[in-house]
């Protein structure tokens, strides 16, 4: 038996403030997690039969990455593989990107650490407000909303203002909204929060 699912919007972490999307369908992704053996192929192709998604099984990427003969990485990743070690983070997730078409992804055996997990968030959380940014700029004359300046923009927000967003965390000061939903459903979770701690 699968020994556990993580369900996650956009990119795991939908419950943070800072991730907004103008698209009408965000991609859904299930992380299917368990140990060797423990049925998390079998599950998926049960899943995929029942319910359209999109099955990814990070280590046959991995291993089909690593037999193409014109790969930049297949070699690095065949030494991780053969080491038993996680192959680096960049590459499976430059991998599992493949299919950014779709909508309902299971994603089997990723995240296997907490580095893959912060990889797939900080990924998945620039392509959101990317995304956004470009939707805005489309009607908003901002000479900063294009796809360079917003790659940039991004970094110095996950060097600069996102620790000082976790270090409040930890004081138990922040209050986190999932932001990728329309704005009358934001607002409502802000008066709430609001009308709740005065």
């Amino acid at each position: 038996m699968v020994a556990g699912f993580l369900r996650a919007l956009s990119g795991t972490a939908a419950r943070r403030a800072n991730r907004v999307s103008f698209v009408s369908m965000k991609p859904q992704v299930v992380f299917v997690l368990g140990g060797p053996g423990a049925g998390k192929g079998t599950q998926c192709a049960r899943i995929v039969e029942n319910y359209s998604y999109t099955h990814l099984s990070a280590g046959d990427l991995l291993r089909q990455e690593r037999s193409r003969k014109d790969s930049e990485s297949g070699q690095l990743i065949d030494t991780y593989i053969k080491e038993g070690k996680i192959v680096p983070v960049e590459i499976t997730i430059n991998l599992l990107r493949k299919d950014e078409d779709k909508f309902r992804f299971l994603i089997d055996g990723f995240p296997r650490n907490q580095d893959n997990l912060q990889g797939w968030t900080a990924v998945m959380e620039g392509k959101v407000c990317i995304d956004r940014c470009l939707e805005r700029g489309k009607s908003s004359g901002r000479s900063d909303d294009n796809r360079e300046s917003l790659e940039k923009r991004l970094r110095t927000y996950l060097q600069s203002t996102r620790p000082i967003i976790e270090l409040y965390g930890e004081q138990g000061k922040v209050r986190t909204i999932d932001a990728s939903r329309t704005v009358d459903e934001v607002f409502a979770d802000v008066r709430t929060i609001l009308d709740k701690e005065g």
